[in-house]
């Protein structure tokens, strides 16, 4: 009977310290929880370009002051990642009150026109925006064909649209805004063309990267060009550059023969 009592009480003691261990437990954590010290006051982004930080925060739906533990980073991200502009997104807390965010956007690379207006693409073919009415961006316009019945969020699955923008997406930033059209209406003699209305022969839709190496370098000498150039061809593996204003005299001077 005496046993019995003991280990009764050996029993309790040990549910009592248990109980406490739990309760020192929680408020340990509710004390990192709440404490001013673990509250979120900054916010870091890296990848945007187009998108602020205010619009991040808001897609995001996260606001200074709360608890920083109380944060879902992995429902942060996929807030992010539910806004189109947005393509892929990484939460991290850093202690002790600040939020890392790394995003990377999708940017417009070319527009297409639509049954309803047109369209922007990314890289990929997604459509990020539409509109009515042509507005003036610094990207290339896709022409001699029109997609129909696709909205935000839908892709574009046109093979030779696909190819163009791969072409379009090798190229730096400076370049591509010098770039107005690409025509895919001939598979087998596409045609982009510069700012200026020269014309970059294509040819067909094959060793890209090669061809998006020498458009960049060919748009951006342009600025600098002595010569009015008709075109360029880089539909052959020797690219060809055409003149409209060939003078003999003036390549003499500039020591050629």
């Amino acid at each position: 009977m005496k046993e019995q009592e003991q280990k009764k009480h050996r029993s309790g003691r040990r549910l009592f310290k248990g109980l406490l261990f739990l309760a020192a437990c929680g408020l340990v954590m509710a004390i990192v929880v709440y404490t001013p010290i673990f509250t979120l006051q900054r916010v870091e982004v890296s990848g945007a370009s187009y998108l602020t930080k205010e619009q991040i925060c808001e897609i995001g739906r996260i606001h200074t002051g709360e608890p920083l533990f109380q944060l879902q980073t992995d429902a942060v991200a996929q807030n992010l990642m539910h806004d189109l502009r947005i393509e892929s997104a990484v939460v991290r807390r850093r202690l002790p009150d600040r939020l890392e965010i790394e995003v990377t956007e999708r940017k417009p690379v070319a527009t297409v026109a639509c049954d309803y207006g047109y369209l922007d693409l990314d890289r990929s073919g997604t459509i990020i925006a539409a509109y009515r009415a042509l507005h003036s961006v610094p990207i290339p316009l896709i022409t001699g064909m029109e997609v129909k019945g696709l909205y935000l969020g839908d892709e574009v699955t046109d093979e030779n649209v696909k190819k163009v923008l791969y072409f379009l997406d090798q190229i730096d930033a400076e370049a591509l805004n010098q770039i107005s059209e690409v025509n895919i209406a001939n598979q087998d003699a596409v045609v982009a063309y510069a700012n200026s209305s020269v014309q970059i022969r294509l040819g067909k839709l094959d060793r890209l990267d090669e061809k998006a190496v020498l458009t960049a370098d060919f748009v951006k000498s342009l600025k600098t060009s002595r010569h009015t150039i008709d075109y360029v061809d880089f539909s052959y593996e020797a690219p060809f550059i055409k003149l409209k204003d060939f003078n003999p005299d003036l390549d003499k001077a500039d020591g050629k023969s």
